[in-house]
């Protein structure tokens, strides 16, 4: 666990398809940038190192984490892709905001997984501070962006693989 300030992105590459074959869309929300970038940066290079072609890879931003489930409808609408990963960073500020924001959120993706048939990767830290997101987004905990990556690949290969 984080607990033990292990690095929990560490993973046997070995053990992830090749996603050459694969769409990917990835929707970055703009708020808290510096996390996000890193958050965007390990996603695209843990995609990159499995071999997803550059032009296979759709990158946008939204304004903030609430807007991520729409961002990734568009994406899955518009662009045909095989999943989406949704990257974002909530920090608990002194009002109750950080919690109906999250649960929206992880709702939002959930539904938009479960409706469309199309893996939604659950890419947002929601952190209690700002040293943990940076913790997490590269840092002595790994990068979340690694994780929801690796995820993806995974979870269009099981679709895949069932013929879903």
């Amino acid at each position: 666990m984080s607990e033990k300030k292990q690095n929990l992105s560490s993973y046997d590459p070995h053990k992830v398809p090749g996603a050459d074959h694969m769409r990917v869309g990835i929707v970055v929300s703009e708020w808290n940038p510096e996390i996000t970038g890193a958050l965007l940066r390990g996603a695209v290079e843990t995609l990159e190192q499995h071999g997803l072609p550059e032009n296979q890879l759709f990158v946008h931003y939204v304004p903030g984490s609430f807007e991520l489930p729409q961002g990734a409808a568009y994406l899955i609408d518009q662009l045909e892709v095989d999943a989406v990963i949704c990257l974002g960073c909530v920090i608990q500020g002194e009002t109750r905001h950080f919690e109906f924001i999250c649960q929206a959120v992880s709702q939002g993706i959930m539904n938009l997984q479960l409706d469309s048939g199309i893996p939604v990767i659950f890419g947002v830290l929601t952190t209690d501070t700002y040293e943990q997101a940076k913790n997490r987004a590269g840092g002595k905990h790994g990068n979340k962006g690694d994780e929801a990556a690796v995820t993806a690949i995974k979870m269009i290969d099981l679709k895949n693989r069932l013929g879903a």
